[in-house]
């Protein structure tokens, strides 16, 4: 293969333009093949001209510290159902005309799916596994997550201080759809004594319970974090622009309830986008540039339509076929649930 194109999809998350840089300088360091950026994933692609940017190691060295994607990013734009329509011929075509060979496509669960069916209609991909949420199938963790975990910890920590001096209860909404492992690991890191995530439905009686039995012991605030994508167990997750699936707001709902059950004055902050934004942590920086350097070795030994991966600490590869359309939750008996149960942190429910 002489030409290799590569996108950045989904949402933006620390540690992107890690694995550009590490997936240029290993393909040049083996003078393997021309590396093509598409822009804004499909949309830099199908635009006309189509919008790309060759990714040389004088324009990728500096960039590894650096927030965001300098390829741009979506999370629409699938060419499988493009304002409607199937365009995922067309996206064929023009990776002939352009004469990319293979694709590296870095995103998340969304991503990884649509690259799965342009794999089916004959492209060879390789994928490489982002988002903060960590959540994609077949690795242990995915790059973004660490930085996002930094990010609500830290705020964890600063809400802690507010609501021990006002005796408040202070809820805090992080992401996390389907999948809570930000919630729960930020949660304990934090010291949260209240813990919602997506895969147990609350209970808010048992949610008040735990509060009037913590200050009945003494203890004057709580510290509460609840991701994005909670539902009570008799309701739905709810939505700040259901049009656009877009969730949010339940930490806002929980605070409202908590105060309104327990007498105590109760406060939320949503974290949104923050947890996207800034440089990525060490650690995702590290992983980031493992997984680049560990895509571009694939390609260089012609080993297509596998998604790299960490399994036991060790990079490895998976086959697409086997995690496409799948998500990562957080298991029942997870090991950090049953740390979180063993210190009487209330799960909810």
């Amino acid at each position: 293969m002489k030409r290799i194109g590569v996108l950045t999809g989904g949402g933006d998350c620390p540690g992107l333009n890690a694995v550009l840089r590490a997936l240029t300088l290993t393909l040049h360091q083996a003078k393997g093949p021309e590396l093509v950026g598409l822009c804004d994933a499909y949309f830099g692609l199908l635009d006309e001209p189509p919008r790309l940017m060759n990714l040389t190691p004088e324009l990728v060295r500096e960039i590894l510290d650096d927030g965001g994607t300098i390829l741009g990013t979506s999370n629409s734009g699938d060419p499988f159902s493009w304002n409607g329509q199937d365009r995922s011929a067309d996206v064929m075509q023009r990776f002939r005309d352009l004469g990319i060979d293979g694709l590296v496509s870095i995103g998340g669960d969304g991503s990884t799916s649509i690259a799965a069916r342009l794999m089916r209609a004959g492209l060879p991909v390789i994928a490489v596994p982002k988002t903060i949420d960590n959540d994609v199938a077949g690795t242990d963790v995915t790059f973004g997550f660490e930085s996002a975990l930094r990010c609500a910890t830290d705020a964890l920590d600063r809400l802690r201080t507010t609501g021990e001096s006002h005796r408040r209860v202070m809820v805090l909404e992080t992401m996390g759809r389907d999948a809570g492992w930000i919630a729960l690991t930020a949660g304990i890191a934090g010291g949260a004594d209240i813990i919602v995530i997506p895969e147990v439905p609350y209970d808010l009686e048992c949610i008040a319970e735990h509060i009037a039995e913590m200050r009945g012991r003494g203890r004057s605030y709580a510290l509460v974090v609840v991701a994005e994508g909670a539902r009570p167990i008799e309701g739905n997750p709810l939505y700040q622009d259901p049009e656009n699936d877009r969730l949010g707001g339940v930490g806002w709902a929980l605070a409202r309830q908590i105060e309104e059950r327990t007498g105590v004055e109760s406060r939320a902050t949503r974290l949104g986008h923050l947890q996207r934004g800034g440089s990525p942590s060490p650690v995702d920086r590290v992983l980031a540039t493992s997984f680049g350097a560990a895509a571009a070795r694939a390609i260089l030994r012609g080993e297509w339509n596998q998604m790299v991966a960490l399994k036991a600490g060790r990079i490895t590869t998976v086959p697409i076929e086997e995690i496409a359309g799948k998500i990562r939750t957080v298991p029942e008996h997870h090991p950090l649930v049953l740390t979180a149960q063993s210190l009487g942190i209330c799960m909810g429910a």
